[in-house]
């Protein structure tokens, strides 16, 4: 998550036949895979099918995992839209693992919509135009004398018309033509972009019917639970193996030695903690068989890491310079030496699990030397990497099915679940329905980082920043920090204030850390909003004014701008975006009352841009009811579906209220959290009234899950002080003396 990508546009068609006279489309585009250095060679791989059956139905294959955020239907929207089909008749399959056909197929970093914007718009693009090609040439008449109007090709001169299915024999003769010259549909003619779409399993998903992952089911197969030491990375010394194997049901009793490394940064991988596997004719069995293993563990180094001790070493720290400098330009510590006004403050986050509603599973069938696996991965390809390794059997000779999943939120870019089920098919030599307990999800999570940030910055006598100075206390080893840990140089509002200094140290932990939906921007936002809320109240300036100048002001020199770069913050998007939210809000009018406040909070991550505005009341007790959020967001021209980008913003509002209030711990080693009510998401009772304000810029259309998130934190924080004079530095909320009502 949180990777940058590069689309080159040129591309080419490959064209195959497929039995029973239908057609397929298949588009080659350059991307930059995952982790591919720049200035690589990217390589050509399909993104996108269509299939036209005679009968008149067209099916698209929607070629990424589906979580949750509508990406089975979207995707499918772009080439439809400009195939001119009748959105009616169309079907969407979920497409299987296959790079070599449908190119990188993985869901993270908000990439599904940059990525496949402009190439599957093409496809459809072009198979419009051969469907012409094939209709003119049939009736023997100019191509630029036939249309398309919705599934079907028209000669309006003689008022002929041919229905796709009655071309797809004709379209196996033609030569298709270059994306570059296809012409795509000006935006006012959309019929299907732009427009409200269901997603196309909501109504099996009400109907009850089995299309998650953790309802997948084989003949025959066995249902695994794997008992993990409480403390991560501890191995099995011994296990009452026979007694627990005697068990009602139970089939075998398997110590899982692991493969963990040494590196604390990535201690994981492939993805096997040790443990004890216990495999069983049902769930339920399997599940009970545990309650009478007797383990003895070596729980190792990480037993003696308790949260209750990282604030100590973090405040030492910070009395020194950072150990590691990220980024600095003019005078920092001068500009604070001479400021009309001085600013310090230590904010501080904590730990969190994903907490995805379906908990990790994965079904997998060994036989004759292949394995089958039917899993929930956002990061599949990677995962039959893993899994290659992990077992011993050529990546060639696995074949994986992409299931639905119930949330995945970054959690699911681990595959070591996916590792596990296919590990232990192969030992049985038979399907194997692996399912973690809501307890193993919450002690075995990658577990977004916790941290600590100093800060201290200076005001002229005119109220205008004038020196920055931040240090990162994150978790990690020497400069390199645990998965999620990092920050990067050009968060706001590094490059917009005269004198910045930006650095890092680390403290060492062992425990598996991991992205968490808006990796990174879900911390940092909270700090930098909350403190330029500080920084605006010390000046006796408006927030949105304080934070309005700092966009006008003249970039530093360092600082790279380019209006027409996307991956460049653009003041105008931020500031529309300030602007409009302020607008709807009817911030400039907002009342002062005690108990009662309004708070400002923006962002720029993943290509979009977002201000929100929340207003709260506080009660005797210092117990929070959030009234309302009002959210404004730029993620460019289109809004692909307007139903399921709402949808996206009011979850990734709400999963942003909700990480208020939570938090993981360590004791000796152990997670102290083991379900939701010690890591609670927001109840529907405490859901604000939220409205969605959509500001168009010309820039293509960015993806939607991770950029609403980050700045709810901060303008809930700054309401809380609006209404109380108290600050909010220190998540979850209870630590700061508040809680939600």
């Amino acid at each position: 998550m949180g990777n940058d990508y590069d689309l080159d546009r040129r591309s080419f068609l490959k064209m195959t036949i497929l039995a029973g006279g239908a057609f397929a489309l298949g588009l080659y585009t350059p991307l930059r895979h995952l982790g591919q250095e720049p200035g690589q060679q990217p390589a050509f791989a399909p993104v996108a099918f269509i299939h036209i059956d005679p009968s008149g139905l067209i099916t698209l294959m929607a070629k990424n995992p589906e979580l949750g955020q509508g990406v089975k239907t979207m995707l499918p929207m772009l080439i439809a839209e400009e195939l001119d089909a009748d959105w009616n008749q169309v079907r969407i399959e979920q497409a299987d693992l296959d790079p070599e056909v449908f190119g990188p197929q993985f869901t993270g970093g908000s990439t599904a919509t940059p990525i496949n914007w402009d190439s599957l718009r093409r496809v459809g693009a072009a198979y419009r135009q051969m469907l012409i090609t094939a209709a003119a040439q049939t009736w023997g008449v100019p191509e630029s004398e036939c249309t398309t109007d919705c599934g079907k090709v028209v000669h309006a001169t003689s008022g002929r018309m041919f229905p796709y299915s009655r071309l797809a024999a004709k379209l196996a003769t033609l030569t298709p033509p270059d994306l570059s010259s296809v012409k795509l549909k000006d935006p006012k003619d959309y019929r299907i972009i732009g427009k409200s779409h269901p997603g196309v399993d909501n109504h099996a998903i009400v109907a009850g019917k089995p299309i998650f992952g953790i309802d997948f089911a084989l003949p025959g197969m066995l249902h695994a639970v794997i008992q993990r030491c409480a403390v991560f990375g501890g191995k099995v010394k011994s296990v009452n193996i026979e007694e627990v194997g005697k068990l009602p049901g139970v089939r075998k009793v398997l110590i899982i030695e692991g493969a963990l490394t040494d590196d604390p940064i990535a201690p994981a991988e492939p993805g096997m903690e040790p443990g004890v596997a216990i495999l069983a004719d049902t769930w339920w069995q399997a599940q009970s068989a545990r309650k009478s293993l007797k383990i003895e563990w070596d729980y190792g180094r990480g037993a003696a890491q308790n949260s209750a001790d990282f604030a100590k070493p973090a405040a030492e720290l910070l009395k020194s310079a950072p150990a590691y400098a990220i980024r600095s330009y003019g005078d920092a510590d001068g500009s604070l030496k001479s400021a009309t006004k001085v600013l310090e403050a230590v904010y501080a986050y904590p730990f969190l699990a994903h907490g995805t509603l379906e908990p990790q599973d994965t079904t997998a069938a060994y036989q004759d030397g292949k394995l089958e696996i039917w899993t929930t991965s956002q990061m599949p390809a990677e995962g039959r990497a893993s899994v290659a390794q992990a077992v011993g059997i050529d990546p060639g000779n696995i074949k994986v099915h992409l299931c639905r999943a119930g949330g995945g939120f970054g959690r699911r870019l681990t595959n070591d679940y996916m590792v596990e089920a296919a590990w232990l098919a192969r030992q049985m030599g038979a399907p194997v329905k692996l399912v973690w307990s809501r307890e193993d999800d919450f002690a075995h999570d990658a577990y977004r980082p916790g941290g600590f940030i100093g800060l201290k910055a200076g005001l002229d006598a005119q109220g205008k920043l004038v020196a920055w100075r931040q240090h990162l206390i994150t978790f990690g080893q020497g400069k390199n920090t645990v998965e999620g840990g990092d920050i990067g140089g050009d968060q706001f509002p590094a490059g917009r204030v005269q004198n910045f200094s930006l650095g890092m140290s680390t403290i060492p932990i062992w425990l598996r850390c991991g992205a968490l939906r808006a990796p990174g921007d879900n911390a940092y936002a909270f700090v930098h909003q909350s403190f330029l809320d500080e920084l605006a109240a010390a000046a006796d300036r408006d927030p949105l004014d304080f934070q309005l100048e700092l966009l006008n002001a003249a970039p530093d020199t360092t600082t790279k701008v380019d209006p027409q770069n996307p991956d460049l913050l653009n003041s105008e998007r931020m500031k529309g975006v300030f602007e409009l939210v302020a607008e709807k809000s009817g911030w400039r009018n907002r009342k002062k009352s005690p108990g009662r406040g309004m708070g400002l909070g923006a962002h720029f991550c993943h290509l979009g841009y977002f201000a929100m505005v929340a207003e709260v009341s506080v009660d005797g007790l210092n117990r929070v009811t959030v009234h309302h959020v009002w959210a404004a967001g730029d993620i460019g021209s289109q809004i692909i579906n307007p139903a399921a980008a709402e949808s996206l913003c009011c979850g990734g509002i709400i999963e942003g209220l909700s990480h208020m209030q939570q938090e993981i711990t360590l004791t000796n080693g152990r997670v102290d959290q083991t379900n939701y009510h010690q890591h609670p998401m927001l109840r529907l009772r405490q859901v604000p009234e939220i409205e969605i304000f959509w500001r168009k810029s010309e820039f293509p259309p960015t993806g939607l899950g991770e950029p609403a998130l980050p700045p709810i934190l901060p303008a809930v924080g700054n309401a809380i002080f609006a209404a109380t004079g108290e600050r909010i530095r220190v998540l979850p909320l209870k630590k700061s003396g508040f809680s939600y009502a």
